[in-house]
């Protein structure tokens, strides 16, 4: 499956982008000083699986508290990268270096930027970290207002600037980033932007994401639209689904939204069918049996199919298909070959189950 080409670059242990795994990531909506409480939201995130974690550090206390918090990771063996989000201040972005895997910024909040991010990118390169600029389309300058409006262009030229500086420095472990909370926006502003840098050799990873998406389930909706559509078009390198929840919430989205883009399988891949008037049994008690006795797998699919009119065809390239054959009775499948056939529906699951392990345990 096509995906963009990119630079690779380091954030911490982690290499990011071009054939480098998507990578997950969220932020910690604790006071960065409050050290337990940001501590344990981070503990949490990493026993969920995210991967990269970025801290608000709006003043300079926040980076003795950033520090603080850092340590106590390492001396847990927990090293996952943290991320020190910065705005206004270039010195307080440098002053993180030493402890953060890598800095974010946001050009339209950068003040005064030219001396001040030439300086910061040589702090980078000394120290080996890697630099966000991740652009809003909520804060960009007023200067870029006036030029450009709130357009993909006005988007494009925020960035351009910090990026020939980064190249008059040789500078390349960056990652970018161009938010919005319209998803609409959002997706163009990508196929605008990376059109123009594409062409000026400026082929640095992308991270995405949909911002002030809200909650629940129109705020996972957004977020899979566009997140999801730039990845099908090959684009995206990290992601983090921006609810406004507990971000532990966020990652058992991001992972849902790549494995259904086929760009990471993390989980079972399930193909069931919604039924109709043909499916002669309970088709929903037993997917979701189904689900939860398969739910510790990895890497396979299994469709759950209520008759035989579309169950062959539709179940695609599934490892393994129950399917309906009748009154009280199923058909199971491996790799599309009918392995089983009308067998009684009260011991279907147990028979599926049985050929799952049998042929996992063959490999």
């Amino acid at each position: 499956m096509f995906r963009r080409h990119t630079h690779i670059i380091s954030v911490g242990h982690l290499q990011i982008g071009n054939d480098c795994p998507i990578r997950i990531q969220s932020m910690t909506n604790t006071p960065t000083q409050d050290i337990a409480a940001t501590l344990q939201q981070i503990r949490r995130l990493y026993e969920a699986q995210c991967e990269i974690v970025r801290i608000a550090v709006p003043n300079f206390r926040a980076i003795e508290a950033f520090r603080s918090i850092k340590s106590a990771l390492q001396n847990d063996k927990i090293y996952i990268p943290l991320v020190a989000d910065v705005h206004f201040s270039p010195s307080i972005a440098i002053a993180c270096l030493p402890f953060a895997d890598k800095i974010r910024i946001n050009p339209g909040n950068f003040h005064n930027y030219y001396d001040t991010f030439k300086t910061l990118i040589r702090s980078a390169k000394k120290e080996g970290k890697a630099i966000r600029i991740g652009v809003n389309r909520g804060s960009l300058s007023k200067s870029i207002l006036e030029q450009y409006d709130n357009t993909s262009e006005g988007v494009y030229q925020s960035a351009l600037p910090f990026l020939e500086i980064a190249q008059e420095e040789d500078f390349y472990n960056i990652i970018l980033s161009f938010k919005s909370s319209d998803v609409n926006q959002m997706i163009d502003d990508h196929r605008y932007i990376l059109r123009k840098l594409d062409t000026r050799g400026l082929n640095f990873p992308i991270h995405l994401g949909v911002t002030e998406v809200g909650n629940d389930t129109y705020g996972r909706i957004k977020s899979a639209i566009g997140i999801g559509s730039l990845l099908l078009e090959g684009i995206g390198d990290t992601i983090r689904v921006s609810l406004t929840e507990d971000p532990v919430h966020e990652i058992s989205v991001a992972y849902d939204i790549l494995q259904a883009c086929n760009k990471r399988i993390n989980h079972v891949e399930y193909i069931a069918c919604p039924s109709c008037g043909r499916t002669q049994f309970n088709i929903e008690h037993i997917f979701n049996e189904i689900k939860e006795k398969t739910a510790h797998l990895r890497g396979i699919k299994i469709a759950v199919m209520g008759c035989l009119v579309n169950g062959i065809g539709e179940m695609g390239d599934a490892d393994f298909g129950y399917i309906g054959a009748g009154p009280g009775r199923v058909n199971l499948y491996h790799k599309n070959r009918c392995i089983k056939t009308n067998i009684l529906e009260e011991n279907a699951v147990a028979e599926l189950l049985h050929l799952i392990e049998i042929s996992l345990s063959i490999k």
